[in-house]
């Protein structure tokens, strides 16, 4: 019998392409923006046991990562500072990504919200522009001139993800209780620019990052960058947590009524 593909694989052949991909250095082209917002705000859209951080941080990110084998994609990130008990790190409200492979693995694996994005990044000169649009509406852009050259750095930081699965037997249930995960993020610049400008937030029903003001922008950054992931599962969350909040990782589509008819 010829090999059946769709059959078992041994232990040995068994891989996981989302670790794979992660635990590696990836490279990619990240024009950054933090700016503070309503403090007030970040406290409303964190499921517990997150709490908001000492500074109410608001970071967006666009960016082009290229991965081996130079296959390229779009992907983002809009996230508060948050704290889980005594560990800081940061909570995302939307990562957008270009492709189906860098959305599925991500949300299976670490509980990441991915979505499927529109992501463009421009570049002419010292003019720079990047743009996040979903489902006909442009929710993030960042603009700007590059000013200037800075030392690049090396950091890292946590990002926390709740891993959960929504019951078939209704809209309050979940299938058990939430996993929590803490993905640690080293990331090293090659190069660093400096860029003046601005972030705006557009409105949408699906994806409402504008409820998050831009209260005062901290900075915007354009940067050459490796990152490596690290991720473990700390524990269980009760799932009464997190019904609440399930909808910031999903479409509600009926929220768009007619909208195509109407254009």
């Amino acid at each position: 019998m010829s090999n059946i593909r769709y059959g078992p694989r041994s232990k040995e052949s068994i891989r996981n392409r989302e670790l794979e991909a992660t635990g590696r250095e990836t490279w990619s082209d990240s024009l950054e923006a933090v700016y503070e917002t309503d403090p007030d705000v970040i406290a409303a859209v964190l499921p517990p046991p997150l709490k908001p951080g000492p500074e109410p941080l608001v970071r967006l990110n666009i960016s082009t990562v290229t991965m081996p084998g130079d296959l390229i994609f779009g992907a983002g990130w809009f996230g508060v500072q948050a704290c889980h008990d005594d560990v800081l790190g940061e909570y995302p409200l939307l990562m957008p990504m270009t492709t189906e492979q860098a959305t599925v693995g991500g949300r299976e694996t670490f509980g990441e919200p991915k979505k499927i994005a529109e992501i463009k990044a421009e570049r002419e000169g010292n003019e720079i522009h990047s743009s996040i649009k979903r489902l006909g509406f442009t929710v993030a852009e960042i603009k700007g001139e590059i000013i200037g050259e800075r030392d690049p750095v090396s950091n890292e930081r946590i990002d926390f993800y709740f891993k959960l699965l929504p019951s078939p037997e209704g809209p309050t249930k979940l299938d058990g209780d939430p996993f929590i995960v803490h993905s640690k993020k080293s990331s090293r610049e090659r190069k660093a620019e400096v860029v003046e400008g601005e972030v705006i937030l557009g409105d949408s029903p699906l994806d409402p990052l504008s409820d998050l003001p831009v209260k005062k922008l901290v900075s915007i950054n354009l940067s050459q960058r490796a990152t490596v992931v690290s991720a473990r599962t700390v524990g269980t969350v009760p799932a009464e947590n997190l019904i609440p909040f399930v909808h910031q990782r999903y479409d509600d589509l009926s929220v768009l009524g007619n909208k195509d008819d109407d254009e």
